[in-house]
């Protein structure tokens, strides 16, 4: 099975979340979410980790962290590892404590700061989507404990949370006062649900790879794009997909330029049109990109996956459209 690449970079912020394996409670108890924070607190000691916002739910948990190193990868098994074997121990039992593999967001957290504070403030909200506070239940953000935002507000934070950045994403100054005017902010939104389930950015925020604006996406891939390695098999993942359909656009245009068709996906819908240039594209394409025969489908306008399927067994199995295909590269130089 193909390894899924993980973006690392000396900087980078990321939300991360896991599930429970096959949804179950993993935090069932205080001394779990103890035990979850004392090895979070130990892996930031280790690898350098800055965590700005954090909650512990019944079956999952959010992370807005930042890595000064490039170490996501290690310090996330280690994390996981460590407490996975020791909720195993405490139940006597063996196996996977989390569903797959965790979820990692890459986040923009330069500019204004929009992007940041839209994650934290999810990750914060977490309980008020839950319905364990807020809204009509009486009970403030604040009352829950097992989440960072209680303790943006008190003197005995943990050393391991930043509490700066954020603030400073709200133009807040660190210290009581700034702490207090993001304390009646969260609250405010905390007390009216609807409100704090409304952002579309969430729909973002949970569909993507990426958290920021187009031109973020563009500077991750390319730096995504230096550390693919040659067998390309061996790796997968939202960031190499990205990668691929970058690499893929770029050469599409220039086949279909070359071939005398048109741009863009309307102009190339029509049944039956331009059959033996679109095998010739999808052929050249695949050859030397990862994307799916679906994007090629949806992007040159053949309709079903198969149109792709059996334009790409065309090609291989004529002698002439194979020389042909061979002919584009060698113009195109590629």
């Amino acid at each position: 099975m193909a390894r899924p690449l993980r973006y690392e970079a000396a900087g980078a912020i990321y939300h991360v979340m896991a599930r429970g394996d096959g949804g179950r409670q993993v935090f069932e108890t205080d001394r779990d979410r103890l035990d979850a924070l004392q090895r979070l607190e130990e892996v930031c000691g280790s690898y350098g980790w800055r965590i700005h916002a954090w909650v512990l739910m019944g079956n999952h948990f959010h992370l807005l962290l930042e890595t000064p190193e490039p170490n996501l990868v290690k310090g996330m098994k280690w994390w996981l590892g460590v407490f996975s074997q020791g909720w195993n121990r405490r139940r006597k039992r063996r196996g996977h404590v989390f569903q797959g593999r965790y979820k990692s967001v890459v986040v923009n957290g330069e500019g204004s700061g929009m992007y940041f504070r839209i994650v934290a403030d999810y990750i914060h909200l977490n309980p008020v989507r839950s319905g364990w506070v807020g809204g009509t239940t009486g009970k403030t953000l604040r009352s829950y404990r097992w989440s960072s935002f209680p303790q943006y507000l008190s003197k005995g934070r943990a050393g391991w949370l930043e509490t700066s950045k954020v603030l400073g994403a709200f133009e807040l100054e660190e210290g009581r006062r700034g702490a207090a005017a993001y304390g009646r902010y969260l609250e405010s939104r905390a007390r009216d649900r609807e409100g704090a389930l409304s952002d579309e950015s969430l729909k973002e925020l949970r569909r993507g790879w990426y958290f920021g604006d187009e031109s973020f996406g563009k500077k991750v891939v390319a730096a995504v794009k230096g550390k693919l390695p040659k067998k390309r098999a061996s790796v997968s993942g939202a960031v190499v997909r990205a990668h691929d359909e970058v690499e893929a656009t770029k050469l599409l245009k220039q086949l279909l330029k070359e071939l005398g068709l048109p741009q863009g996906r309307v102009a190339l819908s029509g049944r039956g049109k331009w059959q033996r240039e679109k095998a010739l594209t999808c052929w050249v394409v695949r050859r030397h990109t990862g994307v799916s025969n679906a994007w090629l489908a949806e992007r040159l306008s053949m309709g079903h996956v198969s149109s792709v399927t059996r334009a790409l067994r065309r090609v291989r199995e004529s002698k002439v459209l194979t020389k042909e295909a061979k002919r584009l590269e060698r113009m195109l130089e590629i």
